[in-house]
């Protein structure tokens, strides 16, 4: 029964942008399941659910994978508004962005989570990347230049 109860929670929340527990408990009675908030407080947990930005500028829940996908997106979005040259030096790789960029910039190399960075470090308009011993740092500016066309 919850294991069908909880599709049909990943369903709801995937097809309305559901912003309260009551919402959610409504949309499930709609179903023909006999919920109590408590349940979908329980639910919500198991779920591990959580409460994104949603289009309209108010708040829906969304699984993790959901909302990390949508960050990513955003992330690389700017990025690629941000960067305006690359340069690799030794495991070094220095990117400038527009004035005031960086910062997020980085967050959002940060957020990519490559394997072959070790690190990075922001200013206002430059990032350095650390990058891993044995990685070639003219292979990770090909691998940004391909988001940079996106």
């Amino acid at each position: 029964m919850k294991s069908a109860r909880h599709a049909v929670i990943l369903d709801i929340i995937e097809r309305y942008n559901i912003d309260t527990q009551e919402e959610l408990a409504s949309r499930l009675r709609e179903q023909g399941m006999n919920v109590t908030q408590a349940t979908v407080s329980r639910d919500i947990k198991e779920l591990r659910l959580i409460k994104v930005l949603a289009e309209d500028g108010g708040y829906k829940y969304a699984t993790v994978d959901k909302a990390e996908a949508g960050l990513k997106d955003r992330f690389i979005s700017i990025f690629a508004h941000s960067v305006i040259s690359m340069l690799a030096t030794g495991n070094l790789l220095i990117i400038r962005t527009i004035s005031g960029t960086a910062g997020a910039a980085a967050e959002a190399i940060d957020n990519l989570r490559w394997e072959e960075i070790a690190g990075t470090l922001a200013g206002d308009n430059t990032i350095f990347i650390a990058v891993k011993e044995g990685e070639d740092a003219n292979d990770l500016i090909r691998r940004f230049q391909t988001i940079l066309r996106v």
